[in-house]
């Protein structure tokens, strides 16, 4: 052990500040907020030095869980908001990774005005969310926004996006894809480009048609790079707060894992901190599960991650 410290502390001494800093910023808050998972900690029963007022809150144990994971509604309806949160994640990156996948192959190709395209189709990237969600909440207004007076020089229905119904959740998956497919198209683009030449000419020699050739060469070449930023993707969309609060606010019908938990910590009377903190574990656990089992199925096809 002496020898091999000797031998490699200028590496350790390199990493150690990243080390302190994880430490710091990721794993003490993480420890905490599991920690107040077994409290039954909130706004009244929390050390406040300003007010001279010590802790009150109690050890409650496995108790937040247990009443979390019983589905009651006074506690966000656990597995409806699941649902729901899966529905929400399975929509956005299936649309995220189909338009972009549809727009690279575009793109990789030798079109005029190709640098312009790819800006323009960069802009929704480029843009803060919040300025884009803001943005889009008043397209999707009722009564005012563009989508609906369009709608209604077409003759189509003109639904209420934002109110309290499924329009609510079709709104901001429009949204949360135009946010995210210049990030998947990019991605899949700098995928295609790393597909050698020779494979396309080989396989239109061998007389593979494009479906062919797109099915043969363009989607394993893509492989590894989908399997990363799809992976990116479910985790982003699983924890997308902003688009979902800041359009639609605390709507019941666009309530997600997340959201819910910044209702509870940051909303009513007494904010229940213990009960948020619940749902950020759950939402933690939940991803750990899926990271696993997405790493076991890729390895199952001979995919290295």
């Amino acid at each position: 052990m002496r020898r091999f410290l000797d031998r490699h502390w200028y590496a350790y001494a390199m990493v150690l500040p990243v080390v302190l800093v994880i430490a710091v910023l990721v794993l003490y808050p993480l420890a905490q907020g599991v920690f107040f998972t077994l409290t039954d900690i909130n706004e009244s029963s929390i050390a406040n030095p300003v007010l001279d007022r010590p802790a009150t809150y109690e050890w409650v144990g496995l108790r937040n869980y247990l009443t979390v994971l019983s589905g009651d509604a006074s506690y966000g309806a656990f597995w409806a908001t699941l649902l729901r949160t899966v529905v929400w994640t399975a929509s956005c990156v299936l649309l995220h990774y189909g338009i972009g996948l549809g727009l690279a192959v575009l793109l990789n190709r030798q079109v005029a005005g190709r640098a312009v395209y790819r800006v323009l189709l960069i802009l929704p990237w480029a843009v803060p969310a919040f300025i884009s969600a803001f943005a889009w909440k008043y397209m999707f207004n009722a009564q005012y926004g563009i989508i609906n007076q369009v709608l209604r020089a077409l003759g189509l229905p003109d639904p209420v996006w934002l109110g309290q119904s499924n329009w609510a959740l079709v709104a901001v998956v429009i949204v949360n894809v135009w946010l995210g497919v210049p990030f998947m198209m990019v991605s899949l683009l700098g995928g295609l480009q790393s597909i050698p030449a020779d494979l396309y000419e080989a396989a239109e020699v061998d007389g593979a048609t494009p479906w062919q050739r797109f099915r043969h060469v363009t989607l394993p070449g893509l492989r590894s790079v989908s399997s990363t930023v799809v992976l990116l993707g479910v985790i982003w969309t699983f924890n997308m707060f902003a688009v979902v609060y800041l359009i639609t606010g605390q709507n019941p019908s666009t309530r997600l894992l997340i959201t819910y938990a910044f209702e509870r910590f940051f909303s009513g009377a007494s904010r229940d901190y213990a009960v948020a903190s619940t749902y950020g574990v759950l939402i933690l656990s939940v991803l750990l599960v899926f990271a696993s089992g997405y790493r076991r199925a890729l390895r199952r096809q001979g995919e290295v991650w």
